[in-house]
């Protein structure tokens, strides 16, 4: 009984930190990448198309993102979708291929995104310590009913606060890396 407590918290978990993961790719670092275009979306023959299932995304240096649609004439409308998209860059559009120049982000706007990180790292760990809290009070409740003895609750109550603990030391691991990597030039 206290298993299927223990492992719907780590699945939930584990679900708040890939989307920690998720949102910490889509920010932008100094560093072209390829999940800074991943929400953008093409018009392609009237259906919204995700970019990278019309044209092949590859970064060939650390501050170019280039795009090579698959059919010649998309150039326009890639864009088009980059410009509507709003994420704060300009593509160059060569009749082949569009090109994204990053720029180099300032030391004013590296300490903003850590700052930022450090929020999303937090709102992390706190839905990781409210899964412990739903862990825990559903051990109790089994506690209460008799289905769990007071020894194996308290033992659950154990595994349960191990487990948040390494999530936590995860989710920092995670922010860590992350502000270092905005604070590379």
């Amino acid at each position: 009984m206290s298993q299927a407590v223990m492992d719907a918290m780590i699945k939930n978990m584990d679900k708040g930190v890939q989307s920690l993961k998720a949102e910490l790719a889509k920010m932008r670092t100094g560093r072209a990448s390829t999940a800074l275009v991943d929400t953008v979306h093409v018009d392609y023959y009237g259906s919204s198309m995700p970019l990278n299932q019309v044209a092949n995304v590859t970064t060939p240096d650390a501050r170019t993102i280039q795009i090579a649609p698959w059919e010649a004439g998309m150039t326009g409308a890639i864009e088009k979708a980059i410009h509507a998209a709003n994420i704060g860059l300009t593509p160059q559009n060569d009749g082949k291929l569009v090109r994204i120049n990053v720029p180099a982000m300032t030391e004013e706007r590296r300490k903003e995104l850590v700052k930022l990180v450090k929020k999303i790292g937090e709102e992390t760990k706190v839905a990781v310590r409210n899964h412990r809290r739903d862990a825990n009070e559903e051990l109790k409740k089994q506690e209460k009913a008799k289905a769990l003895s007071e020894d194996q609750a308290k033992k659950a109550m154990e595994q349960v606060q191990k487990k948040t603990d390494e999530k936590v030391a995860e989710v920092d691991k995670i922010i860590l890396a992350k502000e270092k990597e905005i604070l590379t030039v």
